[in-house]
């Protein structure tokens, strides 16, 4: 099924030229409206009738996190506050978030690309479908809300916890559909063991996966032991939210919503543009965005742009599956978490030195995030001497740490010159997880 054949199965030349269009108009908005981008502009000598075809594209600035962190909390918002009807907000590289405004002509555009991934997974309006992506700043639980709305499906507001009770309406209200990160689909299919619920009692065959990356081997799991098909979802916050890419039944690649986001690969290193079908770093270009356009945005996921009809019709440009990162941001839970987030929290506190690490892991499912922290030298007898001041500082980063990542993490404190150095995914950190 496709939602909007007139624009999932446009002709190459008849996209090119909406994209060149709306391209030119967006520049034209970002320059009159947000002075970061006026100023870029201005120092690259070009204005908005420099931008002409998609091809132009090229001569525009860069985007990068640092750059919302470096503007917090509204600098880069294009349209009047009196226009935003909502604020999103994802963890960034400090305790600052990251401030995502949305008028109401963006959360319609959401919803229009919600409905065309659900469409593409199957979903009908007949169907019962539960959103169990958390709801509030994060983008996952509204974002998938609008998207059953939309196209008239019955939406169960589930979010997260609670496992027990969301099982017994997945069962006693024959919800059909799902969507969450594949580490809860997992996790509902332990319980489900636990109380003894099989697959056969329950009536859901679509899964609407994402937030945190995932393998082929995690989706055959989910789909035995639930009953289900599993599909991929891509988006990221400061773009839209989920919905910027979806799985098809082909299931060869994610076909990008690019009548509205615009997608490069480039290299990270030379930061030229690469052929179609090499792996480099995404960048993303909002067309039609009028809360806070983003302008070749980094996302720092690698992966590769596959062209060409898809065999389900569509004719968008198709995104493969993310093969790492051109950072050290790790996904714990489907949020972004940065070293340099742990970083900062611990060299706040006078206790510590600064040598830390991050272990993630995997344990019934869910991911696990444990920080060791090391005792400076002139606090290590008189805190390690009494237990119950190992507890008081612990209970201390615990709650710091909380308030910067948005995710709880286990504390340990360890004697000076303790912490292994130099292993996993960087300096800081060691991801043991199996998916």
């Amino acid at each position: 099924m496709i939602w909007n054949p007139t624009k999932e199965c446009m002709s190459r030349d008849q996209m090119s030229v909406l994209q060149g269009n709306r391209l030119h108009k967006i520049v034209e908005y970002a320059y009159h409206n947000v002075p970061f981008y006026r100023n870029k502009l201005q120092e690259m000598d070009l204005t908005p009738d420099d931008i002409q075809t998609i091809d132009d594209i090229t001569k525009l600035p860069f985007t990068t996190k640092k750059d919302l962190r470096d503007n917090y909390p509204f600098g880069l918002q294009a349209a009047p506050q009196s226009e935003i009807i909502r604020i999103h907000a994802s963890s960034g590289t400090t305790g600052n978030p990251t401030i995502v405004g949305y008028t109401r002509k963006d959360i319609g555009v959401w919803s229009e690309c919600m409905a065309r991934c659900l469409t593409s997974f199957g979903v009908t309006r007949n169907d019962i479908f539960s959103v169990s992506y958390g709801y509030g700043l994060f983008t996952g639980g509204l974002g998938a809300h609008n998207g059953v709305e939309k196209i008239g499906a019955s939406v169960v507001p589930a979010s997260t916890g609670n496992t027990e009770k969301h099982l017994k309406l997945i069962r006693d209200l024959g919800v059909s559909g799902i969507a969450c990160t594949p580490s809860y689909a997992l996790y509902l299919a332990e319980t489900m063991d636990k109380m003894g619920i099989r697959k056969e009692d329950i009536k859901l065959r679509v899964g609407a996966f994402g937030a945190e990356p995932w393998t082929e081997q995690m989706r055959l799991e989910i789909e035995d032991r639930l009953g289900l098909k599993g599909y991929n979802i891509y988006g990221l916050s400061e773009i839209m939210g989920p919905s910027v890419s979806y799985e098809c039944s082909m299931q060869h690649g994610s076909h990008i919503n690019e009548d509205h986001f615009y997608p490069e690969i480039i290299d990270p290193v030379t930061l030229k543009p690469l052929p179609m079908g090499q792996t480099g770093e995404l960048v993303f270009t909002t067309l039609t965005k009028e809360g806070m356009p983003m302008l070749r945005y980094r996302t720092r996921d690698l992966c590769s742009l596959i062209p060409g009809t898809c065999e389900c019709g569509r004719t968008n440009v198709r995104m493969g599956r993310i093969e790492g990162r051109s950072d050290d941001m790790l996904i714990i839970r489907g949020i972004n978490v940065f070293p340099s987030q742990v970083e900062s929290v611990v060299l706040s506190m006078p206790e510590f030195a600064p040598r830390y690490m991050l272990i993630v892991d995997r344990v019934n499912n869910l991911d696990t995030l444990t920080v060791q922290v090391e005792l400076r030298q002139e606090y290590f007898t008189s805190t390690f001497d009494t237990p119950a001041a190992v507890e008081v500082l612990s209970k201390k980063l615990v709650s710091k740490l909380k308030s910067v990542l948005s995710i709880s993490a286990k504390v340990q404190i360890k004697a000076p010159n303790t912490i292994v150095r130099s292993q996993g995914k960087s300096a800081h950190v060691i991801d043991q997880r199996k998916i």
